[in-house]
């Protein structure tokens, strides 16, 4: 099966997606996309725009191109598709939109050379094959002869079955035995920049696989670009600005130039999401993980049955000398507003004194009420949009938060997506929690996009001594992990997590339950804040009755 970038794709197909009011053009992209993933082998990738066409008025790859196909040589396959009625003339096939006609060998050949002069410029691919071909699965064209595109490079109604096995034809898989392997890493750097991708850590924990987003202006863009030495960088980022992405993006830039980066944050889901969708070639972890493998490398087994367990832990990784094996050219710090400063030190100490240093942080997904720590001398960053969540969630958090902590409403969804289900007691809260898990189901999402998020923590829920929840399986963490450090999940179709270790992560659908607080002080604030912005698409709070009066009195 061919590799798809961006993932998620297959969702939009769906009834949830019905919110994006997809058109038509872009649902026959979405089908053309299922017949190159399921008929070409993985020796192929296939990038494509339809995530933000439905967003940004016909955005493409690059112009009027909307998938490229690449080999495991690096070689490419420029596909156009013009779904719908063709004209056409003496001089070649035109389409009709709204404003005018255009010209389609002359949108092709335009946008195939505009790439091929930014590709070719590229170290290591001015000698890269590209191709080309125009895809019209709904029109059948009479006169090839005069199309304007040479016939054998024309996939219409006729051949649309055939479309898999011409690209094949076209541009084989590749003999990657025989080719400079700097190539298609090339490549792939360059399409990468072209569409502006960056893998989404938010993802439901437990899936092996990155979702792909493109966060338009994101901090993954733009605030790599900035130029200072030494490089220390501090970002304070609302949820869905794009923190953890520009993490990744570092990361990911570190090694491709032969660096070795270093990823830290506190919570562990977190840094066994990032591990699992990380290159290969740095480390991913803990702050205590790393302690832990630095102890265990100089031959001392940390005892976590005392009580003291992990302050012990720090403090013997700090007696510890940081040798040349744990000195790193990269340094990220991920939810940095849950370290304090005696961690800093720890974390920075494994930075070469000419490495680039990153902090990430949130004070509003502060639970732990933690003192802000001091970077003195350090570039500070504020990126105060939230480009994830539906911009009626946004909205609703602004009524709640204090103004030096306003967030902006970036997200793609306008969508009234928040729904308010209130509980008496344990009962009810059961019974609203099976409500919110249906109400998802019924506009299409699929149980793997739902999370139940618990307000209370995992001790304290009600919620979390359930296995079942009417005919829905909860998938729990269990505590345990598997031979290579991996979490394990009970058996269940729906995850069940507390606020606490699901923060960081998102999910499209999330059922935000047993939300019940005295007073809406800064604490429930936080609470609420962090739960809610996991939301990617719908949102379901479910509230106690003293509490929902509370958070409706403030709202107004």
């Amino acid at each position: 099966m061919a590799s798809i970038i961006p993932d998620g794709w297959r969702e939009l197909s769906g009834n949830a997606a019905n919110s994006f009011a997809i058109s038509s053009a872009a649902q026959r992209e979405i089908e053309t996309l299922a017949l190159l993933a399921d008929a070409l082998p993985d020796a192929y990738t296939v990038y494509h725009a339809v995530h933000w066409t439905r967003l940004e008025h016909g955005y493409s790859v690059y112009g009027e191109i909307d998938f490229v196909v690449v080999n495991q040589a690096g070689a490419l396959l420029l596909i156009e598709q013009k779904s719908g009625f063709l004209e056409e003339g003496e001089d070649g096939l035109k389409k009709r939109y709204a404003e005018k006609t255009k010209s389609v060998p002359i949108q092709m050949a335009r946008s195939v050379a505009a790439l091929q002069s930014k590709l070719y410029a590229r170290p290591g691919c001015r000698d890269v094959r590209l191709e080309s071909l125009l895809y019209c699965p709904d029109y059948q064209v009479k006169q090839v002869a005069t199309a304007g595109i040479s016939p054998e490079r024309i996939v219409d109604a006729r051949r649309r079955d055939q479309l898999a096995l011409i690209i094949r034809q076209i541009l084989p898989p590749g003999d990657a035995e025989h080719i400079n392997p700097d190539t298609p890493r090339q490549v792939h750097r360059f399409l990468r920049d072209i569409v502006q991708l960056e893998t989404d850590v938010s993802a439901l924990i437990g899936r092996a696989r990155g979702q792909v987003t493109r966060i338009s202006g994101g901090l993954a863009h733009w605030a790599r670009q900035l130029e200072f030495e030494p490089y220390r960088l501090r970002v304070t980022g609302t949820a869905g600005s794009g923190k953890t992405q520009l993490a990744l993006a570092e990361y990911r830039a570190a090694i491709e130039l032969g660096l070795r980066p270093l990823y830290l944050c506190y919570n562990r889901p977190l840094a066994d999401h990032f591990q699992l969708i990380a290159p290969p070639g740095g480390q991913a972890c803990t702050l205590h993980m790393l302690c832990d493998q630095r102890l265990r490398s100089a031959g001392e087994i940390p005892d976590f049955s005392q009580p003291d367990a992990f302050d012990r832990l720090l403090a013997s990784a700090t007696e510890l000398p940081v040798g040349v094996d744990w000195q790193f050219d990269t340094v990220i710090v991920d939810e940095g507003q849950d370290f304090i400063e005696a961690w800093r030190d720890l974390a920075l100490r494994h930075l070469k004194p000419e490495g680039r240093a990153l902090w990430l942080e949130d004070p509003l997904q502060n639970l732990y009420g933690r003192a802000p720590v001091a970077l003195p001398g350090w570039v500070r960053l504020r990126a105060n949009s939230n480009f994830r969540s539906p911009r009626s969630v946004v909205r609703m958090l602004q009524n709640l938060l204090p103004e030096e902590f306003q967030i902006e409403a970036r997200g793609a969804l306008h969508a009234a997506e928040l729904v308010v289900l209130s509980y008496r007691d344990s009962s009810e809260l059961t019974q609203q929690v099976k409500e919110g898990i249906r109400q998802c189901l019924a506009e299409g999402y699929k149980k793997a996009d739902i999370a139940v998020v618990s307000f209370s923590g995992r001790e304290k829920s009600l919620l979390f001594p359930y296995t079942q929840l009417g005919p829905h399986n909860l998938k729990t963490f269990t505590g345990r992990y598997d031979l290579l450090g991996q979490p394990l999940y009970s058996e269940g179709d729906v995850l069940l997590e507390s606020v606490y270790r699901f923060k960081g992560q998102a999910a499209p659908a999330i059922v935000f339950a047993e939300i019940d607080f005295e007073q809406l002080d800064e604490r429930a604030v936080r609470k609420l804040f962090v739960g809610a912005t996991r939301a990617m698409m719908k949102l379901v709070l479910v509230v106690s009755e003293r509490s929902a009066k509370v958070l409706l009195d403030r709202l107004g």
